[in-house]
Formats: structure tokens, C-alpha cells, sequence
């Protein structure tokens, strides 16, 4: 497919301006202040008056459905790709939550593979919340190298349903991605879950303070599930790491609310993410009737606070952005993606004046209402 996108609004996430992009199959050619390839016969699609943007990129999703803390029938279903393009999002990490039982890696891995085949571009991380780990191939830095679709490995501490692995555990899953990521070129990250104990991130301080050379393999996520544990991840992330907000699950404040508080506390923007935790099992308890929920954690809070960062004054809209494309790119260490620029994917998302969704573009075709002209 062959797509010349005109005058519209460009934010690669840095503004741009008023510029013409030419996408030939899943790449993003050229992008000019005026382009004219009618020999081409591009698809013109006419995007005056909107904002063009990159696709957006969530790094943590439960693509087979999160669950099954409350019995069988607590199980949360899976998600598909029309689901995510519908909110924008073209990239996605999917992962195991507390069950690596019931829902297998080989499940995800093909759940993986089906949504690359509809549409959007996903990848996956190996094992899940507990250890011994869980892997295919027979331990992490095997899946890495073996496995395409694998760049990294999950893992949950400070929660009373992890398995509470030691310093040292944690260290030697480390030195997995590290040593597998270095084979297959992929990079590696640890994605680590944080629940609300006290013990919270102590290790990852320590290994920031004692192994820096190892800080950039560490994902940290939900941080801001209690104002404590947030605390400490802004000192982890002004040690020069990365930290993940949650925009769905547990958060002592709405997520745009903390990343002020952490840009406020001299944390760099480059250095926080959002993720939707999406279809992830979100438990509600009624304080007034005691009351128990459990329905699946939304798949569009990630543009709704980034939506929030912008009316709200916390940011504009260029480095709002960053949360949502560039970031979480760098952080999973996946290559053309995140970003509007000659040779990477071509992944768009067409937002309308008012920071709503109007197309989407992925892996090169437009999703949904074909608003093109010929």
C-alpha cells in the first residue's frame, strides 16, 4: 500500500508542523513540508486540520486475559487486534500475570503471533509473577535467543503473591536477558512487577547504587501503586532508571497527577513510561457495602492520561507524547518504532483537533473508517 498523508499536523513526537508524509508498504518514506508522488498513485488521505502522530506502544498487556485470583470463572478473556487499534495502540508486550499455570507461554506466544497477523505489532516477555521461572526453550536466555517473539522476562517482588526472590535471584535473571538479549540482538529487559509490601523496591536501589551498568535491564512497573513505593521508584529513576506508570489497576493518585510529582522531583522525562496493565484482573472492594469486583483493567487509559497531561497543563503535547511512543520503545529496546521518521515502521495514529482518535495506521494500512480520497 502506498499512502501520501497531506498537511497535516506532525508531532514525531517533537512538533514538526504542517508536513506531508509518504508511507510505501509498512515504512514511513518521507515526510516533507510538500510532497507530489502522483506517479506513484498513493492513496491520498487528506489530514488537514489534525494531528499526526506515532502509533502508540503499550509495554505491559495482558493479550490472553489476566486473572483467575478469585477461581475459574474470575479467568478475564482475551483481547484482539481491533481492540487495541481502536485506542491507538499498534505495539504491544504481553505478558503473564499471577497465573503461568492455566494460560502457558506457548498460549501467549501464539496469541502474540495472531495479533501480529491482524494488524498489530506485538512481542511477549518469558516466565511470569513466580520462580522457579517458566520458559520454552529451558531457561531465559534461551527464549531470547530461540524464540522471535521474546525479548524479555517478567518477574514480581514486594507482593504477597509473588515468590519473594532474593537479591540474588533477581540478579541471575538479569544476567539472563542481559546474556541472551546480547546473542539475539534484542537487548533484554527484566519487567518487574512491584506489589504494595514494604520491602517495595530496596533490591533495585541496591543494584542501582552497587551494578549500574545493570540499571538499563530493568523495567519496573505499577509504580505509583502506593505513595511509598512511587517515592522510592523516583529515586531509582534519578539513578538513571526507567519507571512505568500504570494507568489502569491500583495508583494512590491519578497517573498524570504523578508524573508531575515526579517531574517535579527532578526525574527526567525520557525516563517514565505508561502502560494500561490492559485486561489485567482490577479487584474493587465498596468501602460502604463490602462489596467485591473483578473486571478487566480498560485498554485506553494510556491516551486518556496522556490526554490529561495536556488540558491539564502538565505538559505539551509533544513531550505528553513521549510517555506513550518514544520511551517505552527505548525502554524495550525494539528498533523503527515510536517515532515519525524516514525508514521506521509506519505505525500513526490521526488525533482530531480535540485529542480524539481519527485513523489509524498500522503496519503500513489504514485501520477502520477509510477517510481517503482517490
Amino acid at each position: 500500500m502506498t499512502y501520501l498523508l497531506k498537511g497535516g499536523d506532525a508531532y514525531a513526537p517533537q512538533k514538526l508542523g504542517k508536513k506531508d508524509l509518504l508511507i510505501i508498504n509498512n515504512q514511513i518514506v518521507a515526510i516533507e513540508d510538500s510532497l507530489s508522488v502522483s506517479e506513484l498513485s498513493p492513496t491520498v488521505i487528506d489530514v488537514r486540520g489534525k494531528i499526526v502522530c506515532p502509533g502508540f506502544i503499550d509495554q505491559h498487556l495482558h493479550i490472553t486475559g489476566g486473572g483467575g485470583q478469585f477461581g475459574f470463572s474470575s479467568f478475564i478473556p482475551e483481547l484482539f487486534a481491533d481492540d487495541l487499534l481502536a485506542v491507538g495502540t499498534t505495539t504491544v508486550m504481553g505478558l503473564l500475570g499471577t497465573d503461568g499455570f492455566v494460560k502457558e507461554l506457548t498460549t501467549l506466544y501464539s496469541k502474540v503471533k495472531a495479533l501480529d497477523e491482524t494488524g498489530v505489532t506485538a512481542y511477549m516477555l518469558t516466565s511470569y509473577y513466580g520462580l522457579p521461572e517458566k520458559t520454552v526453550c529451558g531457561s531465559v536466555a534461551e527464549d531470547l535467543i530461540f524464540i522471535d517473539k521474546v525479548i524479555g522476562c517478567k518477574l514480581a517482588i514486594s507482593d504477597d503473591r509473588s515468590s519473594f526472590p532474593t537479591l540474588h535471584e533477581i540478579l541471575r535473571l538479569i544476567n539472563q536477558v542481559r546474556l541472551g538479549g546480547f546473542t539475539s540482538g534484542k537487548g533484554g529487559i527484566l519487567h518487574i512487577h512491584l506489589g504494595a509490601l514494604e520491602s517495595g523496591i530496596d533490591d533495585l536501589l541496591t543494584i542501582a547504587e552497587k551494578y549500574p551498568t545493570l540499571i538499563s535491564y530493568i523495567s519496573p512497573t505499577h509504580c505509583s501503586r502506593t505513595q511509598k513505593l512511587f517515592s522510592d521508584c523516583i529515586k531509582f529513576a534519578k539513578a538513571g532508571g526507567m519507571i512505568d506508570i500504570s494507568t489502569g489497576g491500583t495508583t494512590f493518585t491519578n497517573p498524570h497527577k504523578a508524573v508531575k510529582i515526579a517531574l517535579d522531583e527532578g526525574v527526567p522525562l525520557d525516563r517514565i513510561t505508561f502502560s494500561s496493565d490492559g485486561r489485567g484482573g482490577v479487584k474493587r472492594e465498596n468501602p460502604a457495602t463490602g462489596e467485591i469486583t473483578y473486571t478487566p483493567a480498560p485498554l485506553d487509559l494510556n491516551l486518556k492520561e496522556m490526554v490529561s497531561l495536556v488540558q491539564n497543563d502538565i505538559l505539551p503535547l509533544d513531550d505528553a507524547l513521549q510517555l506513550i511512543t518514544t520511551n517505552p520503545a527505548r525502554n524495550m529496546k525494539i528498533k523503527k518504532k515510536g517515532a515519525l521518521r524516514p525508514g521506521y515502521d509506519a505505525d500513526i495514529v490521526i488525533l482530531t483537533d480535540q485529542l480524539e482518535i481519527d485513523g489509524v495506521i498500522s503496519m503500513g494500512v489504514l485501520r477502520g473508517n477509510d477517510r481517503s480520497n482517490q
